[in-house]
C-alpha cells in the first residue's frame, strides 16, 4: 500500500481485508474499475464480457473489469464447479501467454477468487453485499492515483449486458460534471415469452411507481436502487465507509447513505441491460420478484395507493420548510395531514428527537442536513408501510396508475377498456407514461 493515498491507506486498514488478492496483469494508468459479483454465472461471464467488449474503445486502456468470483464453503457443490470454471476461463483470458488473452489496448480483465477451498467468503455473510464490497475496497488499489482523472468504480452484474456507449457515457459524465455518484438508466429486454415479459412490465411498473411517487412527494430519496446501475468515485466511496455486507438491499443502503452526503445524478445517456430470468440469488430484486410472478401472477398486480404518496408530500412540505417549526408544531400540522401520519411520527420517537436536533443546529445548512439524515430513504420507506398497514392497503394496479397519473396532470388517460388487468400491449403503455413522468423531472 505503499503509493496509495493516506485516506485510502487508512480506509483500508479499517475497513477491508486483506485475504483477498486481485489477479491481474498489473499496469498503471487504470482510473475506471467495473466490479462484477459472481456466483455460478460462467455462461453469463461470456456474455456480459462480449457485450463489453463491444463498446467504444476510447476508454477501454484506463479501464479494467473486474469479476468477483464467490460462494461460501457451504455452497453447493454444483455453485463450487461452476465457479471453478469461471475462474479457468478467466486466468486463461488474463495468462499473457494464452491464445485466449485479450489484447493489450482492449479492456484489461482481473479476478478475485472468493471460491476455492480457504478463500471463501464467511458463511454468515456472502452475498452479493459482501462480494460486491471485496471488489470495491480492492479496486482502490489499482488506480494509478497520479493521475488526475476521477477515479470511479462502477457496478454491474454477471447477467447483464450493456449498451455500446456504456463506458465512455459514464466516464464523461463524471469528467464533465462535478459528480461524485450516478446511477445509470436501466431496461429490461423482452424475450417475447408471455409469462416473462408480463412479469417483467410488473415489476418495472413497481419499480417506476416507487420513484415517480417519491418524486412528487419531493423526497431527496427519489432515485432507482438497483447494483447493477451504481457508480461513485473513490473518495465518496471512501468517505462513507464503503459498500456494507448485506445479502440483499445492499444497493439500497449504499446509495441511501451516499445521498446523505452527494447528489445523485441520473446518467440517462447510456443504458444497462439487467436480465429478466427468474433466479435464487438474492431474496429479492428482479429474479425474485419475477418466480413469484410466474408461480402466482394474480397476487402481484398490486401498488401503493397513490393518497400515501399525496400524504407524504404534504408531510415533506412542512418538514423541510425554510421555517423552523417548534416540535409540537411540526407534530400538530402533521395530525392534521393524517392521525396515521402523526402515530407514526410518535411510534419513531419524533419529538425528543427533532428537539435534540433543533437545540444543536448552529445554522440552516446543518439544520436541512440533519432533516435529511433523520428523515431518510429507510424512513420514508417505513411510513409507507405504516399508511399501507393502517389505512390504506394496496390496490390495483392500474387503478393506482389511473389515479396517480392524474394527480400528476398526464394528458390523456389510456383506455384499458373496464379489464381490471388488461393486455400486455396496454401494461406496456402504461410503463411508457412512467419513464416519460420521470425523464419529464430529470
Amino acid at each position: 500500500m505503499q503509493n496509495l493515498p493516506a485516506n485510502v491507506k487508512t480506509y483500508l486498514t479499517r475497513h477491508s481485508d486483506d485475504k483477498y488478492k486481485v489477479e491481474w496483469n498489473d499496469r498503471n494508468g487504470i482510473n475506471n474499475v467495473i466490479v462484477i459479483p459472481v456466483i455460478a454465472e460462467y455462461e453469463n461471464i461470456k456474455i456480459v464480457l462480449s457485450s463489453l467488449l463491444e463498446n467504444e474503445p476510447a476508454y477501454f486502456p484506463s479501464s479494467l473489469l473486474l469479476f468477483v468470483i464467490n460462494n461460501s464453503s457451504s455452497s453447493d457443490d454444483s455453485v463450487k464447479k461452476d465457479n471453478t470454471k469461471s475462474l479457468e476461463y478467466l486466468r486463461s483470458l488474463i495468462n499473457p501467454e494464452s491464445k485466449n488473452k485479450i489484447s493489450g489496448d482492449r479492456l484489461q480483465i482481473g479476478l478475485i477468487d472468493a471460491s476455492s477451498e480457504g478463500k471463501e467468503l464467511s458463511d454468515k455473510n456472502c452475498g452479493v453485499g459482501l462480494a460486491r464490497k471485496v471488489g470495491m475496497d480492492l479496486a482502490l488499489t489499482l488506480f494509478d492515483y497520479t493521475k488526475e482523472d476521477k477515479k470511479l468504480i462502477i457496478c454491474l452484474d454477471a447477467d447483464c449486458t450493456v449498451q455500446q456507449n456504456y463506458l465512455t457515457a459514464i466516464v464523461e459524465h463524471f469528467r464533465n460534471n462535478h459528480s461524485s455518484v450516478g446511477i445509470v438508466n436501466f431496461e429490461h429486454f423482452y424475450e417475447g415469452n408471455s409469462g416473462n415479459d408480463a412479469a417483467i412490465v410488473c415489476y418495472e411498473i413497481f419499480l417506476r411507481y416507487y420513484t415517480a411517487g417519491l418524486r412528487y412527494a419531493n423526497s431527496p430519496y427519489a432515485f432507482q436502487t438497483i447494483g447493477s446501475t451504481m457508480v461513485c468515485n473513490h473518495s465518496a466511496y471512501i468517505k462513507i465507509g464503503g459498500m456494507n455486507k448485506n445479502k440483499a438491499a445492499e444497493d439500497f443502503y449504499f446509495l441511501e447513505k451516499l445521498s446523505k452526503n452527494f447528489n445523485i445524478d441520473e446518467i440517462s445517456s447510456t443504458t444497462v441491460y439487467p436480465s429478466n430470468r427468474s433466479s435464487w440469488r438474492v431474496p429479492f430484486g428482479t429474479g425474485k420478484s419475477v418466480s413469484e410472478f410466474l408461480a402466482n401472477p394474480d397476487d402481484e398486480h398490486y401498488l401503493y395507493d397513490p393518497e400515501i404518496f399525496e400524504i407524504l408530500k404534504s408531510w415533506l412540505d412542512i418538514y423541510n420548510s425554510e421555517e423552523i417549526l417548534a416540535t409540537q408544531k411540526l407534530l400538530e400540522r402533521s395530525k392534521k395531514i393524517h392521525i396515521q401520519l402523526f402515530n407514526f411520527l410518535e411510534q419513531q420517537n419524533f419529538k425528543k428527537q427533532w428537539e435534540k436536533i433543533i437545540e444543536n443546529t448552529k445554522s440552516e445548512k446543518q439544520l436541512q442536513y440533519q432533516q435529511k439524515i433523520w428523515f431518510d430513504g429507510f424512513k420514508t420507506l417505513k411510513l409507507i408501510h405504516h399508511l399501507r398497514d393502517t389505512t390504506y392497503p394496496q390496490i390495483n394496479m392500474f387503478d393506482a396508475l389511473d389515479r396517480f397519473f392524474i394527480k400528476t396532470d398526464v394528458g390523456e388517460q389510456i383506455e384499458r377498456k373496464g379489464k381490471k388487468i388488461p393486455e400486455l400491449s396496454i401494461q406496456k403503455e402504461y410503463l411508457q407514461v412512467l419513464k416519460d413522468l420521470v425523464k419529464q423531472k430529470d
